[in-house]
């Protein structure tokens, strides 16, 4: 697929609102506030799937390398907690 992407600000909309819903579900799911009966059943995974597609395109349209960025974070989270579990 060869189409441009949204500006920087509309994708990071995109990203908060994705995470909003994925929010409202583990609430639903997990949480005290419990899913009404009109409420439409969502799927966590496609939410996470939907979270996941959107960092990709704002890693995509910035030139982001996001093999790079998941191995500094997994490093940083090494040396930071390496004596705490």
């Amino acid at each position: 697929m060869n189409w441009p992407y949204w500006s920087a600000l509309a994708i990071l909309a995109r990203l908060l609102e994705e995470s909003g819903e994925f929010a409202r579900i583990v609430n639903h799911n997990f949480g005290e506030k419990k899913k009404k009966k009109e409420e439409v059943d969502q799927d966590i995974e496609e939410e996470i799937g939907d979270i996941l597609y959107t960092l990709m395109c704002f890693a995509n349209s910035n030139k982001i390398d996001l093999d790079q960025a998941i191995r500094k974070s997994i490093d940083k989270v090494k040396k930071r907690d390496k004596k705490r579990f």
